[in-house]
């Protein structure tokens, strides 16, 4: 499986690529680097997106999930950046509980791709998977401009 790794602010990420599309965002640098178009441009993307964090990630994805992973997935792709949701919310969108969602944002295989750094507990910032922890989460909250204000 091709992979493609970066610095970034929060240290080393590795993407990689399976049939067309990025499946995975992890934390640390990758064993082997195999430059793909597709891995150079999701390279180039987060570089830019961590210049100045904006839009949503124009590439192929393919989280592999179960169907309601998959669907939670899809609903992060909406939360705009510097805005958050919080697990009920999400459930309450799209039909389970806030902590079948919590789970589901937990198992997110392409974080900040898949933004599920956006979503939060109804009343504390929450977990998170990546290396730093809720540090993580807390830096890319503020760095998007959403926290503390939770869209306020």
């Amino acid at each position: 499986m091709p992979q493609i790794s970066l610095h970034s602010p929060l240290g080393p990420l590795t993407l990689s690529e399976e049939d067309g599309a990025i499946i995975a965002l992890d934390w640390g640098w990758g064993r082997d680097q195999t430059e793909t178009v597709l891995l150079k441009s999701a390279r180039d993307w987060l570089h830019a997106w961590f210049d100045k964090p904006d839009g949503v990630f124009p590439l192929p994805l393919a989280p592999e999930g179960t169907p309601y992973q998959k669907k939670v997935w899809a609903a992060l792709l909406k939360i705009p950046v510097g805005k958050v949701r919080t697990y009920g919310e999400l459930a309450a969108d799209i039909g389970g509980s806030a902590r079948s969602v919590g789970q589901s944002v937990g198992r997110n295989p392409i974080p900040i791709l898949i933004p599920c750094h956006r979503v939060v507990a109804a009343h504390s910032l929450g977990g998170y998977s990546g290396d730093g922890g809720p540090d993580d989460k807390l830096w890319l909250l503020e760095f998007e401009g959403a926290w503390p204000v939770l869209n306020a």
